[in-house]
């Protein structure tokens, strides 16, 4: 008599043949999860580079401020720990030392916070100014706003020379459409038309899209009005018409070229 498989043996080889394809899938869609993984890992570690760099320039800068400090917090546990001595050999001034200790562990404590907000104000800081955002390093926000400074108190040869400044120690900065805005309002002031133009061209040619583009073109007209050069600021206003016809500045524009003869 041959002997015949039961129903359950042929339903158990039937459900191995389909798990073993589908172990095999899901063994592929690992692989594939792991090499995405990689590439993120990879992505990020490259967008995480420039601000590592960033970082390492910031720490550099940092190191130097900081090297009296760290000298200073030195010195102070130098003696704190000189104090503690002589306190074991004097019993009798003890009262005495221990107030001295206190007094050194809090001009420690102070020094360290001092420290603390120190490499708290070196930190980049976020910036809003003419409707964009952008980093700007304490140092950099502190001499443009003494810029402002002297400009707003009418001090404008000392206003014009702390944004030229400005602008050749930080070529880059967020600040810049700005500084060449004022820097060329700081020259009209002293009626340095020439710089003037140079600093409101530059602007336009930098930024055309940037917010003062249109003011700035008007105050080129107005520099060149004042040179009495009449045809010369007619074509800067025509400029300013058909470049930016719906601004505030296209306005006044229409109005100071009907009285430019």
């Amino acid at each position: 008599m041959s002997f015949m498989p039961s129903r359950w043996v042929v339903a158990a080889a039937a459900a191995v043949a389909l798990f073993v394809p589908a172990a095999h899938a899901g063994l592929f869609d690992d692989d594939e999860a792991r090499r995405a993984i990689l590439d993120l890992r990879q992505k990020l570690e490259q967008s995480n580079e420039q601000q590592r760099a960033r970082q390492a320039e910031l720490n550099a800068q940092m190191a130097d401020q900081l090297a009296q400090l760290k000298k200073s917090l030195l010195d102070l546990n130098a003696q704190i720990e000189l104090l503690r001595a002589d306190n074991a050999k004097l019993r009798g001034q003890d009262e005495q030392m221990v107030r001295d200790v206190a007094e050194l562990q809090r001009s420690v404590k102070d020094l360290q916070q001092g420290v603390d907000d120190r490499m708290r104000r070196l930190e980049p800081q976020k910036v809003s100014l003419d409707g964009r955002e952008f980093m700007a390093d304490p140092e950099e926000k502190r001499l443009y706003d003494e810029a402002m400074a002297a400009f707003r108190g009418g001090d404008f040869p000392a206003a014009a020379s702390a944004l030229a400044g400005f602008q050749k120690r930080y070529p880059g900065s967020g600040f810049n459409e700005s500084v060449l805005f004022w820097l060329g309002n700081a020259y009209y002031g002293k009626r340095d038309y020439r710089d003037a133009i140079a600093a409101f061209r530059a602007l336009v040619n930098k930024y055309p899209d940037g917010a003062r583009a249109p003011e700035a073109l008007l105050s080129i007209a107005n520099c060149q009005a004042e040179l009495k050069e009449t045809k010369a600021a007619r074509r800067t206003i025509d400029e300013l018409l058909r470049t930016y016809p719906k601004s505030e500045a296209a306005q006044a524009g229409r109005e100071r070229l009907a009285a430019l003869k």
